[in-house]
């Protein structure tokens, strides 16, 4: 997922730490999840911007971006990149964060908020748009726990289940948030979940901020990495839902074998489902509801 990829650097460097055994520097653990939620907000923007830009509205597309932008400026300032990062290192992370980010990070999450009402002002109570999803794309609890759907999909359609609260991993029991879940089922619901996780990723982001400790940024390793021979499944939550690992080591320096569950795959396969008897017009919005990445789906 190229849109998410501090998230996806995040769940293999998780299976393979498991799969040691590894610990890791506390204060690396805070930058991960501080950078982690600023990828699912800067992924949800992307999302509601392309996706309002889809049904007719320009101007959401127009404001999303320069939120985005803003968090892909923060993003190069401790990477050096802007899309593809290879930030997090098996033990921790790459670097530290340079003098002067942290405030410029305050400064981000204190101009995003006040956004959401912008937001809400051009789509969330545009009467066009509600028509447009509500209704549509219905799809039921027990389906989509038939098709294996996670992520926002899953909490559109009532299921309250998120690995951040559910199955924890890193530090994120550690930070208050809400789960947003609503139980409409359809493309309405998708939106108002993602709008809601953006605002629940600001209060971690603070709590994560307020708590960073000082120390080293990464556990001491050996140059070439060798986990002993066994295997593991690891999962964490992407901003499109559960993104798993499967790794198996024989010991030597590369995997065994070596197996991704993209969410996105396994939501978009639920497509078929969501589209039947609807218009054609209708399409453009329950697809769009899925927020696929093509990156995670390709095999």
């Amino acid at each position: 997922d190229y849109l998410a990829s501090m998230s996806m650097n995040f769940g293999y460097v998780v299976a393979v730490e498991r799969l040691m055994g590894q610990k890791v520097p506390e204060r690396a653990e805070h930058i991960r999840v501080i950078l982690a939620e600023l990828q699912r907000i800067a992924s949800h923007l992307l999302w509601l911007g392309t996706f309002g830009l889809d049904l007719g509205n320009f101007t959401i597309f127009i404001y999303c971006f320069r939120e985005r932008e803003m968090i892909l400026d923060l993003f190069e300032a401790v990477s050096g990149q802007r899309l593809n990062y290879s930030f997090y290192r098996i033990g921790g992370v790459a670097f530290d964060f340079p003098d002067g980010w942290l405030d410029n990070c305050r400064a981000f999450l204190e101009w995003f908020k006040p956004r959401i009402p912008e937001y809400d002002a051009l789509v969330t109570d545009n009467i066009l748009f509600q028509k447009r999803l509500q209704g549509v794309g219905v799809l039921d609890a027990k389906r989509v726990v038939d098709w294996g759907l996670s992520g926002p999909m899953l909490r559109a359609s009532g299921i309250s289940w998120d690995l951040r609260r559910n199955d924890p991993y890193s530090i994120y029991d550690r930070f208050d948030f809400a789960v947003p879940v609503f139980d409409t089922c359809d493309v309405w619901a998708r939106f108002l979940v993602r709008r809601q996780e953006m605002l629940e990723s600001v209060k971690i982001i603070e709590q994560a901020l307020d708590q960073l400790p000082a120390g080293e940024i990464t556990a001491k390793m050996p140059k070439t990495i060798k986990p002993p021979a066994g295997q593991v499944y690891a999962r964490t939550e992407s901003p499109r839902g559960e993104l798993g690992f499967y790794l198996v080591s024989d010991g030597s320096p590369k995997p065994y074998r070596y197996k991704v569950r993209s969410p996105a795959f396994c939501n978009l396969s639920a497509l078929p489902e969501m589209m039947k008897g609807y218009l054609v017009a209708d399409a453009v919005a329950i697809l769009g509801s899925v927020d696929i990445v093509l990156g995670e789906i390709d095999r």
